[in-house]
């Protein structure tokens, strides 16, 4: 890690977009410890283990028939911020394009610093990730499944829990996601679609509220059903997990906590509570398997108001 080379990677952003990604990407890197890759058979072991028993479980558990990619990536940091690099530059591609400012080189370097920011910041977060693809130039490509080994093992021990048992629930979570995505074949083309009408209207200085609360809807939906597979499936309890990671990122400092909030990252909880409340209520009245209807199409997702309705939602798909 090298302060001095990070400032210096965005001083030097270059280009003709508003971005210069290249130099994002090496400034993130520059600024963020990769960690530790230094990993036992054990380890190794484990992960594969790990994610086997999930996608066991899981099947078994809902009935799905889904699988997962062939081989789980165990990334260090800058792993991480080189595989998810190109996923910011093509969300962010319809703005750039149609962004001008009176000062393009100093808007550039602003810029450029603010994505490496956002980059590093992530890369030092994020313990686990099931990639759909969405945005891909290859959509038909291998999804993808990564832990990053060192977060992992930093905040097991930061959260003072069993290294092996939080590492499973990681993996148990990811796998649920594998889950979503192998029994909904049009969820991927689905999400892209809102993300990419929005961030379009918003590129032409319009606010497309529909392709936001769908988009929103939707992504509550994923990360619901996720949470009910989780309570089903991980042969363990987990509530104490739970806790104590909200504990850590509540505890954090002013300066996490703002980009936690420009990162949208209260949404997400908003998210996995909504969504996990509306699943349970189904599951608990129908079973699990009715609400594995969500995933037979687009029309089968529940709304907004549905979500907190769920007995509308019953009525409508399971009458």
């Amino acid at each position: 890690m090298n302060l001095l080379r990070s400032v210096r990677a965005v001083a030097d952003a270059s280009g003709t977009g508003v971005v210069d990604w290249e130099n994002a990407a090496t400034a993130a890197k520059e600024g963020t410890d990769p960690g530790s890759l230094d990993l036992s058979r054990a380890d190794r072991e484990g992960y594969a283990g790990d994610v086997r028993a999930a996608r066991d479980r899981i099947r078994d558990v809902s009935k799905l028939s889904f699988d997962v990619p062939a081989t789980a990536q165990i990334q260090n940091r800058h792993h991480w911020i080189d595989a998810n690099v190109e996923t910011f530059r093509t969300v962010m591609a319809p703005i750039e394009s149609h962004a001008s400012t009176w000062f393009p080189e100093f808007s550039r370097i602003a810029n450029t610093g603010t994505m490496s920011v956002l980059l590093g910041f992530l890369a030092r977060n994020v313990l686990g990730q099931y990639d759909p693809l969405l945005l891909a130039d290859d959509p038909d490509g291998d999804h993808g499944l990564y832990f990053v080994h060192p977060n992992v093992v930093e905040a097991a021990d930061a959260l003072e829990v069993d290294y092996p048992r939080f590492r499973r629930w990681i993996a148990f979570h990811e796998v649920a996601h594998a889950a979503e995505f192998g029994a909904a074949p049009w969820l991927s083309e689905y999400l892209e679609s809102r993300m990419e009408a929005g961030v379009l209207a918003m590129a032409d200085g319009e606010l497309d509220r529909e392709a936001f609360r769908e988009l929103d809807a939707a992504m509550t939906a994923v990360e619901g059903y996720a949470e009910l597979l989780m309570d089903r499936a991980f042969d363990d309890t987990y509530v104490d997990l739970r806790r104590k990671l909200d504990e850590r990122r509540r505890a954090a400092g002013p300066i996490a906590r703002v980009v936690r909030r420009l990162l949208g990252f209260g949404l997400k909880r908003r998210q996995y509570e909504r969504g996990s409340a509306f699943f349970e209520h189904v599951a608990d009245a129908r079973g699990i398997e009715a609400a594995t209807a969500a995933w037979d199409g687009p029309e089968s997702l529940p709304t907004s108001a549905e979500l907190d309705r769920p007995d509308a939602w019953i009525r409508r798909v399971d009458p």
